[in-house]
């Protein structure tokens, strides 16, 4: 499997292997495991996912560092991936790890939906 560069790339996969719904249920499901008040609607638009993740993970990680750490632990993203990301803004930061989450939560509905 070869993971989407881009938010793009992967909301367009994901639309053409008609798995978006399933996208969201993922993330409202990690999100519920690690204790964060965040559920994305099912008929969410794209540009909104993005947004709204990016605000939630800068809101995480200025006001909510052990949770943040929490979550990404729950949606198993890579330590070292993060610790990869060579950014000095926090914006930037939580926009490159938003992307990091939707990547990890997209190879598990992929993965599901191809092996199951």
């Amino acid at each position: 499997m070869k993971l989407p560069e881009t938010f793009d790339a992967l909301i367009e996969e994901a639309n053409t292997l008609d798995l978006y719904k399933k996208l969201i249920l993922q993330l409202n499901k990690d999100f519920l495991y690690a204790n964060i008040d965040l559920d994305f609607n099912e008929d969410i638009l794209p540009s909104s996912l993005k947004l709204l993740l990016h605000e939630t993970v800068y809101k995480l990680i200025q006001e909510k560092f052990t949770e943040y750490l929490n979550l990404l632990y729950i949606i198993d993203v890579p330590e070292h991936k993060v610790k990869a990301l060579n950014v000095d803004d926090t914006v930037e930061l939580a926009a490159k790890v938003s992307f990091l989450i939707l990547k990890r939560e997209w190879q598990k509905v992929w993965f599901k939906n191809t092996y199951s």
